[in-house]
């Protein structure tokens, strides 16, 4: 997935609709399951936990044949436990949020900050996915998942996650050409590696730099240009602009 970190600022930051936001102000490239993938792997994980709960239920039916009546009355409720709650909870905990349907469909359930989930959060959505997809024929899921903006259903909403698209392609913008005086010392031009956090700032400076308001540009860039300072030596020449130092 794309990471871009912003440190200098909210001015030049580039989001569209699908990043996501955390508190350390990274924006994340983390777009939502569509309904349709989800309707997909949801599917896949019904007929997979049908298909085991009849296979326990035989088993567990040939089991108690020969044991006494509590038995047998406790198994049935023993295999729903199993088979809706802590199969899907065990398995969603050990593949940090992918169930055998999400990791067919390309598919992966994350915490609404975009980090990976827990067994509280696995714990949760088995539960309520319980009643809302069997209970109730998946319609609460269906209707929950179609009215939010990030595909949620119920289950996602109690425990404050959400789905997100894997299998995603990268497409990263072409590099900002240098101007003519930068090639003219680059050869010169003893440069460490720069912080995460300035380099992606530059990025997106380069990135934006064309599309800012003349004075905004010229403030940012210069802030920037003073960031970048302490890793580049020799300086530049006298007179390069913050733009053409950044692209230096």
């Amino acid at each position: 997935m794309l990471a871009t970190m912003s440190s200098s600022g909210p001015a030049f930051a580039s989001l569209t609709a699908d990043d996501h936001v955390t508190g350390e102000a990274v924006a994340l490239d983390l777009p939502p399951a569509s309904l349709g993938s989800r309707i997909a792997s949801g599917l896949i994980d019904i007929i997979v936990t049908v298909g085991l709960l009849i296979v326990i239920i035989l088993l567990f039916g040939i089991a108690v044949l020969q044991t006494d009546g509590a038995l047998a009355h406790v198994a049935p409720v023993g295999t729903m436990i199993t088979v809706f709650l802590v199969i899907p909870t065990t398995i969603e905990t050990l593949s940090r949020g992918r169930s055998l349907g999400k990791l067919a469909c390309g598919l992966r359930t994350v915490r609404d900050d975009a980090g990976p989930i827990s067994f509280q959060h696995a714990f949760v959505r088995s539960l309520i996915g319980f009643v809302e997809i069997y209970a109730f024929t998946g319609a609460p899921a269906f209707f929950s998942a179609l009215l939010s903006s990030k595909g949620k259903r119920l289950g996602d909403h109690a425990a404050g996650t959400y789905v997100v698209r894997e299998r995603v392609r990268l497409q990263l913008p072409p590099p900002a050409l240098l101007p003519r005086t930068s090639r003219r010392g680059r050869r010169n031009a003893d440069m460490a590696a720069l912080p995460t956090g300035p380099a992606l700032a530059v990025r997106q400076f380069l990135g934006r730099a064309a599309t800012l308001d003349p004075a905004v540009r010229h403030e940012l860039g210069s802030n920037l240009a003073a960031d970048v300072a302490a890793h580049v030596a020799p300086p530049p020449p006298p007179g390069t602009t913050p733009h053409d130092f950044r692209q230096r």
